[in-house]
């Protein structure tokens, strides 16, 4: 059995060695009984930012290979474990350009158009405008928003080098950085990309993006709960999740699958609240009315429900459309989308771990 769990183990590349970890010196102990198996990695170095990464796969592989030892294989991590001196120069260590990052917060909907994309730039702008370095990673690699909302289309990212590594040079807007996928394609060639050819492509925007120090990187997710969504949670250390939705039954259906994600043993980040967006309408000639277009309170309820916090709820405000497509966020140009957003920004800073 030993001999089939190294195998395993080898055939798990680590993605800065290149190497499977066998051979790249991670697998420090292998134990096998009738009572379960138990591998314990060592990464040489600490914050290794792959380790959730080829954790998962070990467990996943393992448990595949050997259903009958199910609830019964544990991986134990061990970090900044040295390695003894070898007489060979060695290759530098790939540094991910997410180093330095300080908390990442991802906006998340399992379902598509809610108004994700257009929450998580005014938050990014808002949270600049607070005073915090901030940058926002485009990561719905089929369907990029964030060039349009930020103005930033046709935008071609350059590259430098330094420490024999290569990374991108994002994009600024109103005081963010900005990274997305829709910087390298057409707006319909990421449509048709099968899954791993999405993941790939996110690995590199995470991991070769020169982000620098930052207090708070935002995470556009894309819609949905598959793939790219547990690549992205394996490959960065995601302090919580925002949760939008609209006060509709059949959008806040798939908010709980959205939670139940986030919460699932093996990901297992904190959902930081909910956000009602197009929550109602006022329009400007009644300023005392309010129209609950697609229900009312839907996701406060919802909130109740699932023990997550309300952060706030976001009517439909022209200037929020109009800005999305014109590349001027509404909390550029809006004192009423600011005052809400600023609310929401407060309330997540206050709670993030």
């Amino acid at each position: 059995m030993k001999e089939k769990i190294t195998a395993i183990l080898e055939g798990i590349v680590h993605p800065e060695t290149e190497k499977g970890l066998v051979s790249s010196g991670i697998v420090e102990n292998i134990n096998d009984s009738d009572d379960g198996i138990s591998v314990t990695l060592a990464f040489p170095k600490s914050r290794d930012p792959f380790i959730n990464s080829v954790k998962r796969q070990a467990v996943e592989q393992l448990s595949a290979a050997f259903p009958e030892m199910a609830g019964k294989i544990s991986v134990i991590v061990k970090e900044g474990v040295a390695k003894s001196k070898s007489k060979q120069p060695q290759k530098a260590e790939n540094v991910s350009g997410t180093a330095k990052i300080k908390k990442i917060i991802a906006v998340s909907s399992a379902k598509g158009g809610v108004g994700k994309s257009t929450v998580a730039a005014n938050l990014a702008v808002t949270f600049a405008a607070m005073g915090y370095k901030t940058g926002i990673l485009d990561a719905d690699v089929y369907g990029p928003s964030q060039p349009k909302m930020l103005g930033l289309e046709g935008f071609l990212p350059e590259a430098e080098e330094h420490d024999d590594q290569t990374y991108m040079i994002p994009a600024t807007a109103y005081g963010v950085k900005v990274m997305s996928i829709g910087f390298f394609i057409q707006p319909e060639d990421a449509l048709v990309w099968r899954g791993p050819m999405a993941t790939g492509a996110l690995k590199q925007l995470i991991h070769q993006t020169d982000w620098g120090a930052l207090d708070l990187l935002v995470i556009d997710m894309p819609p949905g709960t598959g793939d790219v969504h547990l690549t992205l949670l394996g490959e960065m250390k995601v302090n919580g999740a925002v949760i939008v939705s609209t006060p509709q039954e059949v959008a806040l259906a798939d908010v709980v699958r959205g939670i139940s994600m986030f919460r699932a043993d093996h990901i297992n980040v904190p959902v930081l609240g909910m956000v009602e967006n197009m929550a109602w309408f006022t329009p400007e000639e009644l300023p005392d009315k309010k129209y609950f277009i697609f229900g009312r309170e839907g996701a406060a309820r919802l909130a109740e429900k699932t023990g997550v916090p309300l952060l706030g709820e976001i009517p439909l405000i022209m200037s929020a459309m109009e800005g999305g497509d014109s590349g001027k966020p509404a909390v550029t140009t809006s004192s009423e989308a600011t005052k809400y957003y600023e609310r929401i920004a407060r309330a997540l800073v206050n709670n993030l771990p």
